[in-house]
């Protein structure tokens, strides 16, 4: 069984694609958390019209962050498996049955993705070699290759990643670098999926950053120090 968390935000524009190329290869056990955080559009009509049992909708939250509406979607998997989602994507055949191919090895597994526009064209084909993605701890803790869209894990990854710290500036970095400490991760090189970025995309990635330097410094203190934090307190099970 594998869980699918997705998160949504007046989505109602993309969301049919996105659904359509993820039911399509889910299995019958298989399970969808939508956390969404109070849209205003036609997103939850649109997923509640497909009234397929496996999806799980999680309604009127308030956390006016995608951060921690991620969280809230993990709280409620069930799986094996956790893949995340987001809203405006779309899966590419075969990403799931070959991701779980390497879930049997690995704990966290990532793939590379196309770049698409609003329309759907193409005008990226390796978000690997725009970010220049690479694994290791030291590698992503000075340049995060962590996309969250395209990324699974197993439940000892979940377990050690929540809850998330209430300072966290982004839960795909968080989830990564807990990842590269407890676990094995594999960047996979092959694109999955097809990220669309969008005038209402909810962050930046693969854009030129916005933040300054003493912001992007402030960002790995905040995640040194509850890496540190956390590991104090498994260490002595407080």
């Amino acid at each position: 069984m594998i869980s699918i968390c997705m998160v949504t935000y007046n989505g109602e524009k993309f969301i049919n694609k996105q659904l359509d190329s993820i039911l399509s290869q889910m299995d019958c056990n298989d399970e969808l958390i939508v956390s969404d955080d109070s849209s205003t559009d036609k997103t939850i009509a649109i997923i509640k019209s497909y009234n397929d049992k496996r999806i799980k909708i999680l309604e009127n939250q308030k956390f006016q962050s995608p951060v921690f509406n991620f969280e809230n979607a993990l709280k409620y998997a069930d799986g094996e498996y956790i893949f995340l989602a987001d809203q405006d994507d779309i899966w590419l055949p075969g990403k799931v049955k070959k991701i779980k191919k390497y879930l049997r090895k690995y704990d966290l597994v990532l793939s590379d993705a196309n770049i698409v526009d609003a329309d759907g064209e193409i005008i990226g084909h390796s978000f690997y070699k725009i970010n220049n993605s690479r694994s290791g701890f030291i590698n992503n803790m000075i340049k995060n290759s962590y996309l969250g869209c395209t990324m699974a894990f197993n439940r000892k990854i979940l377990k050690k990643s929540l809850p998330f710290p209430g300072d966290l500036p982004m839960h795909d970095w968080w989830i990564g670098l807990v990842g590269e400490i407890y676990g094995k991760t594999h960047f996979i090189d092959e694109p999955l999926i097809s990220y669309r970025r969008h005038n209402d995309n909810a962050s930046p990635t693969s854009e030129k950053s916005q933040y300054s330097f003493k912001k992007k410094i402030h960002f790995r203190i905040i995640l040194i120090k509850n890496l540190i934090m956390s590991s104090f307190l498994r260490l002595f099970q407080i």
